[in-house]
Protein backbone atom coordinates (compact mmCIF):
# COMPACT_ATOMS: atom_id res chain seq x y z
CA UNK A 1 0.00 0.00 0.00
CA UNK A 2 2.95 2.32 0.75
CA UNK A 3 6.30 2.64 -1.00
CA UNK A 4 7.92 3.28 2.38
CA UNK A 5 8.49 0.12 4.39
CA UNK A 6 8.15 2.15 7.59
CA UNK A 7 4.71 3.52 6.65
CA UNK A 8 3.66 0.08 5.45
CA UNK A 9 4.59 -1.40 8.84
CA UNK A 10 2.48 1.25 10.61
CA UNK A 11 -0.58 0.22 8.57
CA UNK A 12 -0.46 -3.45 9.60
CA UNK A 13 -0.99 -4.96 13.01
CA UNK A 14 -1.45 -8.40 14.55
CA UNK A 15 -4.87 -8.79 16.17
CA UNK A 16 -3.34 -9.23 19.64
CA UNK A 17 -1.73 -5.76 19.70
CA UNK A 18 -4.92 -3.87 20.69
CA UNK A 19 -5.33 -6.34 23.58
CA UNK A 20 -1.80 -5.58 24.80
CA UNK A 21 -2.30 -1.82 24.46
CA UNK A 22 -5.85 -1.38 25.70
CA UNK A 23 -6.49 -4.00 28.41
CA UNK A 24 -4.10 -2.25 30.85
CA UNK A 25 -5.61 1.11 29.86
CA UNK A 26 -9.15 -0.15 30.46
CA UNK A 27 -8.18 -1.64 33.82
CA UNK A 28 -6.47 1.61 34.84
CA UNK A 29 -9.43 3.84 33.98
CA UNK A 30 -11.93 1.30 35.35
CA UNK A 31 -10.08 1.22 38.68
CA UNK A 32 -9.83 5.03 38.75
CA UNK A 33 -13.53 5.23 37.96
CA UNK A 34 -14.40 2.83 40.76
CA UNK A 35 -12.25 4.85 43.19
CA UNK A 36 -13.60 8.26 42.15
CA UNK A 37 -14.79 10.21 45.21
CA UNK A 38 -18.57 10.56 45.22
CA UNK A 39 -19.36 7.80 42.73
CA UNK A 40 -22.10 5.41 43.76
CA UNK A 41 -22.62 1.84 42.62
CA UNK A 42 -25.54 3.01 40.50
CA UNK A 43 -23.53 5.89 39.04
CA UNK A 44 -20.63 3.56 38.21
CA UNK A 45 -22.98 1.04 36.57
CA UNK A 46 -24.81 3.69 34.55
CA UNK A 47 -21.56 5.26 33.37
CA UNK A 48 -20.38 1.81 32.21
CA UNK A 49 -23.63 1.23 30.32
CA UNK A 50 -23.44 4.76 28.90
CA UNK A 51 -19.85 4.30 27.73
CA UNK A 52 -20.66 1.02 25.99
CA UNK A 53 -23.78 2.43 24.37
CA UNK A 54 -21.93 5.55 23.25
CA UNK A 55 -19.24 3.31 21.72
CA UNK A 56 -21.85 1.53 19.58
CA UNK A 57 -23.10 4.90 18.28
CA UNK A 58 -19.52 6.08 17.67
CA UNK A 59 -18.71 2.86 15.80
CA UNK A 60 -21.77 3.36 13.58
CA UNK A 61 -21.15 7.06 12.90
CA UNK A 62 -17.44 6.60 12.14
CA UNK A 63 -18.09 3.63 9.85
CA UNK A 64 -20.99 5.23 7.99
CA UNK A 65 -19.97 8.87 7.72
CA UNK A 66 -16.16 8.81 7.94
CA UNK A 67 -14.98 5.44 6.61
CA UNK A 68 -17.60 5.36 3.82
CA UNK A 69 -17.31 9.02 2.85
CA UNK A 70 -16.06 9.11 -0.74
CA UNK A 71 -14.05 12.28 -1.45
CA UNK A 72 -13.85 13.65 -4.99
CA UNK A 73 -10.15 14.61 -5.00
CA UNK A 74 -7.41 12.10 -5.86
CA UNK A 75 -5.66 12.89 -2.58
CA UNK A 76 -8.88 12.37 -0.61
CA UNK A 77 -9.56 9.10 -2.40
CA UNK A 78 -6.07 7.89 -1.50
CA UNK A 79 -6.62 8.76 2.17
CA UNK A 80 -10.00 6.98 2.07
CA UNK A 81 -8.39 3.89 0.56
CA UNK A 82 -5.70 3.85 3.25
CA UNK A 83 -8.24 4.18 6.09
CA UNK A 84 -10.99 1.86 4.88
CA UNK A 85 -11.01 1.14 1.17
CA UNK A 86 -8.18 -1.38 1.46
CA UNK A 87 -10.30 -3.34 3.93
CA UNK A 88 -13.15 -3.61 1.43
CA UNK A 89 -10.77 -4.59 -1.37
CA UNK A 90 -8.99 -7.18 0.80
CA UNK A 91 -11.50 -8.06 3.55
CA UNK A 92 -9.62 -11.12 4.80
CA UNK A 93 -6.16 -9.55 5.12
CA UNK A 94 -5.46 -10.64 8.70
CA UNK A 95 -2.97 -7.81 9.26
CA UNK A 96 -5.49 -5.06 8.39
CA UNK A 97 -8.54 -6.11 10.42
CA UNK A 98 -7.79 -4.26 13.66
CA UNK A 99 -6.83 -0.63 13.98
CA UNK A 100 -3.08 -0.06 14.35
CA UNK A 101 -1.96 1.80 17.48
CA UNK A 102 -0.65 4.59 15.24
CA UNK A 103 -4.34 5.45 14.67
CA UNK A 104 -6.15 4.01 17.72
CA UNK A 105 -4.04 5.72 20.41
CA UNK A 106 -4.44 9.26 18.96
CA UNK A 107 -8.18 8.63 18.45
CA UNK A 108 -8.58 7.33 22.00
CA UNK A 109 -6.75 10.42 23.29
CA UNK A 110 -9.05 12.74 21.31
CA UNK A 111 -12.13 10.95 22.65
CA UNK A 112 -10.80 11.18 26.22
CA UNK A 113 -10.31 14.94 25.79
CA UNK A 114 -13.84 15.26 24.38
CA UNK A 115 -15.24 13.33 27.33
CA UNK A 116 -13.09 15.35 29.75
CA UNK A 117 -14.85 18.57 28.71
CA UNK A 118 -18.36 17.09 28.43
CA UNK A 119 -18.78 14.44 31.15
CA UNK A 120 -18.81 15.19 34.89
CA UNK A 121 -15.54 14.15 36.55
CA UNK A 122 -17.36 11.65 38.79
CA UNK A 123 -18.29 9.51 35.76
CA UNK A 124 -15.44 10.30 33.35
CA UNK A 125 -13.05 7.43 34.08
CA UNK A 126 -15.62 4.63 34.21
CA UNK A 127 -17.35 5.98 31.09
CA UNK A 128 -14.02 6.08 29.24
CA UNK A 129 -13.08 2.58 30.43
CA UNK A 130 -16.39 1.26 29.06
CA UNK A 131 -15.98 3.19 25.82
CA UNK A 132 -12.52 1.64 25.32
CA UNK A 133 -13.95 -1.79 26.18
CA UNK A 134 -16.50 -1.29 23.41
CA UNK A 135 -13.72 -0.34 21.02
CA UNK A 136 -11.64 -3.37 21.99
CA UNK A 137 -14.65 -5.66 21.54
CA UNK A 138 -15.20 -4.07 18.13
CA UNK A 139 -11.61 -4.83 17.07
CA UNK A 140 -11.69 -8.41 18.36
CA UNK A 141 -15.14 -9.23 16.99
CA UNK A 142 -14.29 -7.63 13.66
CA UNK A 143 -11.26 -9.87 13.35
CA UNK A 144 -13.26 -12.92 14.45
CA UNK A 145 -16.11 -12.21 12.03
CA UNK A 146 -13.66 -12.34 9.14
CA UNK A 147 -11.79 -15.44 10.35
CA UNK A 148 -14.04 -17.42 12.66
CA UNK A 149 -17.21 -19.47 12.71
CA UNK A 150 -19.77 -19.30 15.47
CA UNK A 151 -22.45 -21.53 16.98
CA UNK A 152 -23.86 -18.77 19.17
CA UNK A 153 -26.94 -17.36 17.37
CA UNK A 154 -26.20 -13.75 18.33
CA UNK A 155 -22.60 -13.91 17.07
CA UNK A 156 -23.75 -15.75 13.93
CA UNK A 157 -26.26 -12.94 13.27
CA UNK A 158 -23.64 -10.23 13.82
CA UNK A 159 -21.18 -12.01 11.52
CA UNK A 160 -23.86 -12.42 8.86
CA UNK A 161 -24.72 -8.71 9.19
CA UNK A 162 -21.10 -7.71 8.67
CA UNK A 163 -20.52 -10.12 5.79
CA UNK A 164 -23.62 -8.76 4.03
CA UNK A 165 -22.07 -5.30 4.39
CA UNK A 166 -18.93 -6.56 2.65
CA UNK A 167 -20.39 -8.80 -0.01
CA UNK A 168 -23.94 -7.57 -0.68
CA UNK A 169 -24.33 -3.84 0.01
CA UNK A 170 -21.50 -1.68 1.38
CA UNK A 171 -23.98 1.20 1.75
CA UNK A 172 -25.85 -0.55 4.57
CA UNK A 173 -25.00 -2.54 7.67
CA UNK A 174 -22.49 -0.20 9.32
CA UNK A 175 -22.70 -1.67 12.81
CA UNK A 176 -20.18 -4.39 13.63
CA UNK A 177 -20.67 -5.09 17.34
CA UNK A 178 -24.32 -4.04 17.30
CA UNK A 179 -27.06 -3.68 14.70
CA UNK A 180 -29.00 -1.28 16.97
CA UNK A 181 -28.11 1.90 15.09
CA UNK A 182 -28.64 0.26 11.69
CA UNK A 183 -32.19 -0.48 12.85
CA UNK A 184 -32.66 3.03 14.30
CA UNK A 185 -31.34 4.79 11.17
CA UNK A 186 -32.82 2.39 8.59
CA UNK A 187 -29.54 1.00 7.27
CA UNK A 188 -30.09 -2.61 8.37
CA UNK A 189 -29.35 -5.32 5.84
CA UNK A 190 -31.95 -8.00 5.32
CA UNK A 191 -30.90 -11.49 4.26
CA UNK A 192 -32.66 -12.52 1.09
CA UNK A 193 -34.94 -15.52 1.35
CA UNK A 194 -33.16 -18.78 0.52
Amino acid sequence: MFKSGFLESLSKVHYTVPLIVFIPTILFFGWKGFQTPGITGLGFTLSIIGGLLFWTLTEYVLHRFVFHFMPSSKWGQRIHFIFHGVHHDYPNDAMRLVMPPSASIPLATLFYLLFYVTIPATYLNSFFAAFLTGYLCYDMFHYAFHHGNFNNPILKRLKQHHMLHHYTDADKGYGVTSILWDIVFGSELKRKAE
